[in-house]
């Protein structure tokens, strides 16, 4: 195998390591930001598992992201939450995902 082969296999495995690691925190993401959403909601127990699997599931649909924006808007809106507030809870949600998985959590 040539030098140019053997680097070409390498940014093929870093690009699917890092779709991997994106999936996740996205995935972790949207468990964070599920939880956060089911305590103001006032869910617990089976309650609060249920609505954050069916928040997580939204990020596997076509329109990915969006719906679960959408999903979170409608079910906080009464609750004083606008999309700059969202937003923000999903970065923050986002930055601690990334350092969790990185970190092997």
């Amino acid at each position: 195998m040539s030098t140019f082969d053997e680097r070409e296999k390498s940014f093929e495995r870093r690009f699917e390591l890092d779709q991997e690691i994106a999936f996740k925190v996205k995935a972790r993401r949207n468990k964070i930001v599920g939880h956060w959403a089911a305590g103001l909601l006032g869910k617990q127990g089976a309650d609060e598992e249920g609505y954050v699997k069916e928040i997580v599931g939204l990020e596997l649909g076509a329109h990915g992201e969006e719906h679960v924006v959408e999903r979170l808007l409608k079910d906080l809106g009464p609750k004083g939450i606008d999309r700059n507030r969202l937003m923000i809870e999903l970065d923050n949600a986002a930055l601690k995902a990334k350092s969790e998985i990185l970190a092997g959590k």
